[in-house]
């Protein structure tokens, strides 16, 4: 008998034990919906959207947004926040507090993130690297735009005319070419930009800083950009390549001119006489032609330009500078096209040939005298 109330009693318990353990496996599944296994790393999980944390603290933070409640208000201009810790690093835009400084050159941040993504500048630490090509990184949103350029993806529309970008700031900078704005203004000669890094750029004028100076032949640039594409002269680097004919070219935007050739296009006419040109550019030149202006001035003899490169070529006549040697008998020119004329004399080219007789020339104004003989 009592070996029989023995056996009825371990059943009475392990029925009561199951009964507990299905209220809580039911429990636990109308907190977590749908979901069908227990991460026991994370016991703690959000009702509304199934995230699940280790930190019942950080579940409760990320409760509050989504509730979108935010206890804590700034009394300075009313942003309000989900906790006293991001308040208090808002503060720091009214009160000008920069706790985080760098031990190498004294810069200061708001954030101790900032600082340490700003020390890789001193480091060189990339530790962000692309799969597809290798490219490395300071910061990980660097890593996530430059992979949209492998993607293809561009999920910031302009919704005014539908271009899209990769960047969200690239997007904000065009929206202004619909508004018109521009909120960056020149002190000295009151020009304005839609873009302070513009503005930068332009203040350099003034002061006529030049900080970036090819090493070959020491002409100084207002943009690194500009020295980049300066440098392929003496390089010859063409790394943009028309894949109708092959051509190369040092900069991009030459390859997209060049392409109209292929296709015709011609978008920007002139107003007076007809004529269209493939880029605005162009266009603006050639109205000189009809103005009259030339907007270029010597600073030494006074002889004005209409195209800044053609002012560029005069001021050699007077600094001597001859930036294009030769590669075969280190002669140098003033000028690219000189250059490409002396190297005919190494090779022997002659590119330039009559059709009536076969003559060839090294140069086009000798053709044109030639061509005189046949016409009369």
């Amino acid at each position: 008998m009592g070996w029989y109330l023995q056996v009825y009693i371990h059943e009475i318990i392990f029925i009561i034990r199951n009964h507990i353990f299905q209220n809580k496996k039911q429990t636990k599944m109308l907190k977590m919906k749908d979901c069908r296994e227990v991460d026991i790393e994370k016991p703690f999980s959000s009702v509304k959207c199934e995230i699940r944390s280790s930190s019942e603290n950080k579940l409760n933070q990320h409760i509050r947004k989504e509730k979108t409640e935010k206890l804590y208000s700034c009394e300075v201009c009313g942003t309000s926040f989900t906790t006293m810790s991001n308040l208090k690093i808002h503060m720091r835009i009214h009160t000008g507090e920069k706790p985080y400084s760098c031990d190498v050159c004294g810069t200061s941040f708001t954030l101790k993130s900032n600082l340490k993504i700003h020390i890789r500048t001193h480091t060189g630490e990339k530790p962000y690297s692309c799969e597809v090509c290798g490219a490395s990184f300071t910061q990980k949103s660097q890593l996530k735009t430059h992979l949209r350029k492998h993607t293809g993806e561009k999920p910031y529309a302009c919704e005014v005319c539908g271009a899209s970008f990769t960047q969200a700031s690239s997007l904000n900078y065009h929206v202004k070419v619909h508004t018109g704005e521009k909120p960056y203004s020149c002190e000295v000669c009151g020009y304005s930009f839609s873009k302070n890094s513009s503005l930068k750029v332009h203040m350099r004028k003034h002061i006529t800083e030049r900080p970036f100076a090819c090493e070959v032949c020491g002409h100084s640039f207002v943009q690194k950009m500009a020295l980049v594409k300066h440098s392929r002269i003496h390089t010859e680097a063409k790394p943009y390549s028309c894949e109708v004919c092959g051509m190369s070219f040092t900069i991009s935007s030459n390859l997209k001119s060049h392409m109209k050739t292929h296709t015709g296009e011609k978008p920007y006419p002139c107003d007076v006489c007809g004529n269209s040109f493939t880029q605005m550019s162009n266009l603006r030149t050639h109205m000189r032609t009809h103005t009259g202006e030339k907007p270029y001035a010597c600073e030494v003899c006074g002889n004005s330009f209409a195209q800044k490169s053609a002012l560029i070529k005069h001021q050699r006549v007077h600094s001597g500078q001859k930036p294009y040697p030769c590669d075969v008998c280190r002669k140098s020119f003033r000028h690219q096209s000189a250059l490409n004329y002396h190297r005919r004399m190494h090779t022997g080219e002659r590119p330039y040939s009559c059709k009536v007789c076969g003559a060839s020339f090294t140069q086009k104004s000798p053709l044109n005298k030639h061509l005189k003989i046949h016409t009369g």
